[in-house]
């Protein structure tokens, strides 16, 4: 059905695309051809389309209108999406009314906030309709109450830059052009979620639109139900307009660092490093990276310390027992710049390399036959296959929260595995796949569950493992509020059948 579906959106947009014509000509007094959730071909009438621009405060893109390829963008550019229509929603009611013209039509619905998405996610779709938040980037802080509410396009440089002015910040991920929406309802990993948790457990409030086409408040004390859902169940359950977060004070620089090695002491680094993570108090987050491109096949450690960073240095010291490094960075800098958000430059979401990437939770301390199978499997890749494996430290205040208290379910999680890799072109070398899903092959056994904002994979198997005894209610809400799954493109979990 992917296969027919593509070729049949290419085909009718690649002769649009060859022609040149006023905005809108094609489109303007012809039916539009689109596509249903379950593949069928429809056609949507002028009528239609003039009804559902005249509604909205933001913009209605056809193929060839001007900005319709800015918009249907994303970040990953293994994969080439032509949506049949794109509401670039200005507000929570040019949503309620996208949403609604879907749920009428059965369209095939993708949701863009930040456009971070990899193959299986929801982006971006062939023939469908595009819901984009992306004109949606109002941020307003409350400094005295310690909150800070952003719509559902802004990208969390944004969110960083008007928290650190205050002194203030929250958990957020470490890309700063990643959009806030797609982070958080996948929980949220950071920099500062040991400290303060993920993402998802410094939300307080939320704004939802749902598959019915209603606007919904959420809280512990409003809709909690669906509260619950959003903190970790990912994009299931509709288009959430805006976020409240949780802000903890950060007015002082924090340290990081990190050292890298030649790829011989690959076992002795992931040895030390895990070791002396155990005992690091919550502000410091260490991690592993073995990784291989044009610098050859290297090991390196990576730190990041949210308190005094003179203390952070000395809780750093026993890893100069590895002995001399190929390159090391031990700095003292504004937690903006350890975010890598560029100082007053407008932030959007570039368009990088074709990527994939698998992940994997570690529950305990990882082991000798872990560390062993790892160094093998990754010594085995290719010199053209440019990727990495990282390890990451979770714990501290993420594990402190019951698996139950929200959908996000991995809480005894100690670390995080990702093997990435990524490529030039739209197509990766085949050998190169193969050497990947080798490394993969041996390394998944060691892993349970994965965080799903950092798998291209969408399988459903490992869906319901990695939710663990939230699927069970997960799937109950999803019947309860998308029975039709008309939010699909995501890391889905389906309702039940009637």
């Amino acid at each position: 059905m992917k296969i027919d579906r593509r070729s049949f959106v290419n085909a009718t947009l690649a002769a649009a695309g060859g022609m040149l014509l006023p905005v809108r000509s094609l489109w303007a007094d012809s039916n539009l051809p689109a596509i249903t959730g379950s593949g069928k071909h429809v056609t949507l009438s002028p009528a239609d389309l003039k009804d559902l621009r005249a509604g909205l405060h933001g913009k209605l893109l056809l193929p060839t209108d001007q900005g319709y390829d800015a918009a249907r963008q994303y970040w990953d550019s293994a994969f080439e999406r032509r949506p049949a229509l794109i509401v670039m929603a200005a507000n929570s009611d040019d949503v309620i009314r996208a949403v609604q013209f879907a749920r009428a039509h059965d369209l095939l619905t993708a949701i863009r906030a930040g456009g971070h998405c990899q193959q299986a996610k929801s982006t971006a779709c062939d023939g469908g309709l595009m819901i984009n938040l992306s004109l949606m980037r109002e941020v307003q802080i409350d400094v005295a109450g310690k909150r800070i509410r952003a719509q559902g396009g802004v990208l969390l440089g944004e969110v960083d830059r008007k928290t650190q002015a205050a002194g203030l910040a929250t958990t957020l991920g470490t890309a700063t052009d990643t959009g806030i929406s797609g982070l958080t309802l996948g929980g949220g990993i950071g920099r500062l979620m040991r400290p303060f948790g993920l993402s998802c457990d410094n939300v307080v409030a939320a704004q939802i639109v749902t598959a019915d086409g209603q606007l919904r408040h959420l809280s512990e004390s409003e809709n909690a139900d669906l509260f619950w859902a959003i903190r970790g169940g990912g994009g299931n359950f509709g288009v959430v307009t805006a976020f409240e977060y949780r802000l903890h004070p950060l007015d002082h620089p924090v340290l990081a660092a990190n050292g890298s090695y030649a790829y011989e002491q690959a076992y002795s680094v992931l040895k030390a490093v895990t070791e002396l993570a155990a005992s690091m108090p919550d502000e410091m987050t260490l991690g592993v990276e073995l990784s291989n491109d044009e610098r050859g096949r290297q090991v390196s450690w990576n730190a990041f310390y949210a308190g005094d960073p003179k203390e952070g240095e000395r809780l750093l010291e026993p890893l100069e027992k590895l002995g001399k490094t190929v390159r090391d960075r031990m700095k003292s800098e504004s937690y903006l710049a350890a975010q890598g958000v560029p100082d007053n430059a407008p932030l959007a979401v570039p368009q990088g390399p074709a990527s994939y990437e698998r992940h994997g939770y570690i529950h305990g301390e990882p082991t000798d036959a872990f560390f062993n199978e790892l160094v093998r499997r990754f010594a085995t890749v290719p010199p053209t296959l440019e990727c990495f494996a990282s390890l990451g430290q979770f714990g501290g205040a993420v594990g402190r929260v019951r698996p139950d208290a929200t959908a996000y379910f991995n809480r005894t999680a100690t670390y995080g595995l990702l093997l990435g890799d990524d490529w030039k072109g739209r197509l990766q070398p085949e050998a190169d796949q193969k050497a990947y899903r080798e490394v993969w092959h041996g390394l998944e056994p060691f892993t349970k569950g994965y965080y799903i904002n950092g798998d291209s994979e969408v399988i459903d198997q490992r869906v319901r493992a990695t939710y663990g005894e939230n699927y069970p209610r997960l799937a109950r809400l999803k019947t309860q509020y998308d029975p039709t799954n008309l939010f699909s493109l995501n890391t889905n979990i389906k309702p039940a059948r009637g």
